[in-house]
């Protein structure tokens, strides 16, 4: 793999996770509104099992987002150091 298809595959990393952690806000947002929701509704098993569920996706949303900052730091860094900074040809 040359330089150009690598940076290419790597800004493609970098678009699928910014739609990985844009997905885990989603669903953050979505178990708090279930959170919300259920105080009218008083479900128990709701209750209890909805915290446990939006602390997992909160830690898999700080850890995805911890993840693509340094991917991104990473690809600017190759960038940087292979001078590829000016406009590429797209991949075939």
């Amino acid at each position: 793999m040359d330089k150009i298809e690598k940076l290419h595959a790597m800004e493609k990393m970098a678009r699928e996770l910014n739609d990985f952690v844009n997905s885990q806000t989603s669903i953050l947002k979505k178990v708090a509104q279930m959170e919300a929701d259920n105080i009218n509704l008083g479900n128990n098993l709701l209750e209890k099992k909805l915290p446990e569920v939006y602390a997992t996706v909160e830690e898999t949303l700080h850890v995805a987002t911890s993840l693509q900052e340094d991917f991104n730091t990473a690809k600017n860094k190759f960038i940087k150091d292979n001078q590829l900074d000016e406009v590429l040809p797209q991949p075939k």
